[in-house]
Formats: C-alpha cells, sequence, structure tokens
C-alpha cells in the first residue's frame, strides 16, 4: 500500500453540516496528521484544512465522503511521492 501526504480544503456554507463532517473527521481519523479550522465570519463560512497521510484509496474515501455532504465543498490535493 503506498502512503501519501495529501491536504485536504473544506468550506463549510451550511452550519447545519458541521456534525456530519466532524463525523467523518472522527471515523478517519488515523489518517489525519493536523487540523486547521478558521470561522470566516464575515463571509458565515468555515474553513478547514488537512494535512492527511493514507493511501491514494484512503484519502479519495474521506474525500468523495465529505463532498457527498449538502452544504460543504471539498478539495484535495495529494503529492506524486510515495511512501519510502
Amino acid at each position: 500500500m503506498d502512503k501519501r501526504i495529501g491536504i485536504i480544503g473544506i468550506v463549510i456554507e451550511d452550519l447545519s453540516c458541521v456534525d456530519k463532517v466532524n463525523a467523518i473527521l472522527h471515523e478517519h481519523a488515523e489518517l489525519i496528521i493536523g487540523r486547521m479550522g478558521i470561522p470566516y465570519r464575515e463571509r458565515n463560512v468555515s474553513v478547514i484544512s488537512l494535512i492527511v497521510d493514507g493511501s491514494n484509496d484512503e484519502i479519495s474515501a474521506v474525500t468523495g465522503k465529505l463532498g457527498r455532504i449538502a452544504g460543504a465543498s471539498v478539495k484535495s490535493m495529494i503529492t506524486k511521492s510515495v511512501e519510502k
């Protein structure tokens, strides 16, 4: 299993979906290396950035689950290099 480092960005536009987002993040906590959440009150959104370490499939699974939540927008980026 090739492990990679990735970044997942989440913009929460509907704060009622926060519990769903946190449940998925808790479910995949073993992949999360770091997390930063910023409430952007002027725009009435919250932004969460995650640093993750896992296989391409694992990172894609988390991103896919988060992307299906209404009220949240998600994008990810995964490094090309594989764990040595």
